[in-house]
């Protein structure tokens, strides 16, 4: 089936399983990266955060070629939070490149984003990958895939799919379920796409119909709308129709019109029904929108996306060392910046609140708002974020909040610890299944609410070996009362600086959360209490000096235990209703809502 020159497909699979190297692979072997060229390793994964975290958080396009096809390849995100990036990168493509880590098999993520793909009724290439390792397990692996498909109800035709065993990182393939020789190339993987995968449906003679699905800015050009023609023609400068929401047509002429080519864009006359586009010359263009032909614009339906789950709230730092680093400081700024991501993000929303210093912000998950938060930290803001809350909704009259289930991976001594921790936050323990040697996969439900805070939770409890994933699982009837934290806070009664000496005496009181010679606040928080209430502390307290002492083993050198250095995300879990977490592009701070002990004592005698 090669009767068109391109093909669209969409790379989806659990995080960690590879994709982003297979593609990096498929450019190898198509020639984008010569011999001589300098390579860097999972290139798609651009973004700071991407390579930091391991993940890839935005979907991005590139394009190779072969045997005369070009293939448009788009990378999309395994995880749910950003399961907007997946469904706008799926409304690009005809098809999807499964892929599935041979000793793992099938995972959450995995089923999340193949649900959206069958959906669109979208025909799948399953890859096996990873072949090579010592616990690989490529039958079982393969039934497991055939079982996905059955459990998400797939039709006889989406069943009928080819399979490709792999090994990513070293270029190899074979086609079907095997180990790929040592000379093999990734010739079988791109000879399945280009003959699995149909070609774009469209009609290049038909009158223009195009969806943007992202966007993006230049320096030079503004902002860029990305999408995909799905019938006709787009041709650099001619008359063009932008049909938005509400029913508002904006006419103008087409003045720069780009193609993806291997990794980069380049400007090109025209692009036919089914191909991929960038255009630049509409400032004001959002995802959704359609380009249409200006004698009969008709827009096409427009993107949706799952209802965000969680909100908190994003507001100016009000706090003393507020100004000190960060370069955008007033409520304006950050709501210019939000008001950006939203154009950008469709499955993020911003509201208002009581306070026009306070801006209420909702996304998929924990992990989509502080990748957010991340972001405009190292863009140079400063502001104040409260604890994330879930979004109810009201079903016959019952009160309903969201409930996810979360894939808990776990050496198996640690199967205790995971079913602890889930018993008091409503957590029910679905599936107990062997992972790799030695680890077991615990699979749970539990509310949205209660697991704020279950990975950082885990990560502490199992030394940093435990694998979480979650996604959202529909909705269920109000819980009730869920436990927080088990220790009240230790507040900063002061300004200054913290001592050593009054830090040695207070780390016996609970956990600290700063270390000597840091600069705090009245009403800063400066640890957690090993009792339930709030206890104000003055970590500034010097030793005094006045008297004469004998020596002795009280004046040896006092010796602090390393304190907890809390992130962004443990800060966001940690926090309580009245509290905040102050982000600066330099620090991290936990704080009271309001700074003055005698105010707190008053509001609360109130």
């Amino acid at each position: 089936m090669s009767g068109s020159p391109f093909r669209n497909v969409a790379l989806i699979a659990h995080v960690d399983h590879g994709k982003t190297t297979l593609v990096d692979a498929m450019l190898s072997a198509t020639g984008v990266f010569s011999a001589h060229q300098t390579r860097v390793d999972r290139v798609l994964d651009s973004n700071d955060q991407e390579r930091e975290r391991g993940i890839t958080i935005l979907a991005k396009a590139a394009s190779v070629r072969w045997k005369g096809t070009k293939i448009n390849l788009v990378d999309t995100p395994g995880h749910a939070d950003f399961g907007g990036e997946v469904e706008r990168a799926l409304a690009l493509v005809d098809g999807v490149l499964l892929l599935v880590d041979a000793a793992e098999g099938p995972m959450p993520q995995t089923r999340y984003v193949l649900s959206k793909a069958l959906a669109l009724h979208l025909p799948a290439v399953v890859v096996i990958n990873k072949v090579d390792r010592a616990d690989a397990r490529i039958d079982e692996v393969a039934d497991e895939v055939y079982e996905l498909f059955f459990d998400l109800d797939a039709a006889d035709h989406h069943i009928e799919f080819p399979i490709i065993s792999t090994i990513a990182r070293e270029g190899r393939a074979v086609a079907g379920v095997g180990m790929p020789d040592a000379d093999a190339t990734l010739e079988p993987l791109l000879d399945a796409i280009v003959n699995t995968i149909p070609p774009p449906a469209g009609d290049p003679s038909a009158p223009l119909q195009a969806i943007v699905t992202n966007l993006d800015a230049s320096d030079y050009l503004g902002r860029l709308a990305i999408g995909r023609v799905v019938q006709g023609t787009l041709r650099a400068g001619e008359q063009v129709a932008l049909c938005q929401a509400g029913g508002s047509t904006v006419r103008r002429r087409l003045t720069q019109l780009m193609g993806f080519e291997a990794l980069g864009r380049v400007d090109v006359s025209e692009r036919v029904a089914g191909d991929l586009f960038v255009i630049a010359g509409f400032p004001e263009v959002e995802i959704g929108d359609t380009i249409a032909d200006p004698t009969d614009p008709k827009p096409l339906p427009r993107l949706r996306v799952d209802e965000p789950v969680l909100r908190m709230t994003f507001g100016v730092n009000t706090s003393p060392l507020s100004g000190q680093d960060g370069q955008f400081l007033t409520s304006r700024q950050i709501r210019d910046r939000l008001e950006r991501e939203v154009l950008g993000n469709v499955s993020i929303r911003i509201g208002e609140t009581t306070s026009p210093e306070v801006i209420e912000v909702a996304g998929r998950g924990e992990l989509q708002l502080a990748v957010l938060i991340e972001s405009m930290r190292r863009e140079g803001f400063e502001l104040q974020v409260s604890r994330p809350e879930v979004i109810t909704r009201v079903i016959d009259g019952v009160v309903h909040e969201p409930v996810e289930e979360a894939v808990v991976d776990v050496p198996d001594e640690h199967v205790g610890t995971v079913t602890q921790a889930a018993a008091p936050r409503k957590g029910t323990i679905v599936a107990l299944e062997p992972g790799e040697t030695g680890r077991t996969i615990v699979t749970l439900t539990a509310p949205t609410r209660g697991l704020v805070g279950f990975r950082s939770l885990l990560m502490t409890a199992t030394r940093g070996t435990a694998l979480v994933h979650q996604r959202h699982a529909g909705w269920m009837p109000w819980s009730g009362e869920l436990p927080h934290r088990q220790g009240g806070a230790m507040i900063s009664d002061r300004a200054g600086r913290s001592t050593a000496y009054a830090l040695d005496n207070l780390q016996k009181r609970g956990e600290l959360f700063i270390g000597p010679g840091e600069q705090v606040y009245e009403g800063m928080v400066i640890g957690e209490n090993s009792r339930e209430a709030d206890m104000p502390c003055n970590p500034t307290k010097p030793k005094q000096l006045t008297n004469v002492r004998a020596s002795g083993p009280a004046d040896e050198a006092i010796k602090l235990k390393p304190h907890r250095a809390l992130t962004l995300e443990t800060a966001i879990e940690w926090i309580g209703d009245d509290e905040l977490v102050e982000v600066t592009p330099t620090a991290i701070r936990v704080r009271k809502r309001v700074l003055s002990a005698s105010e707190r004592k008053r509001l609360k005698v109130r």
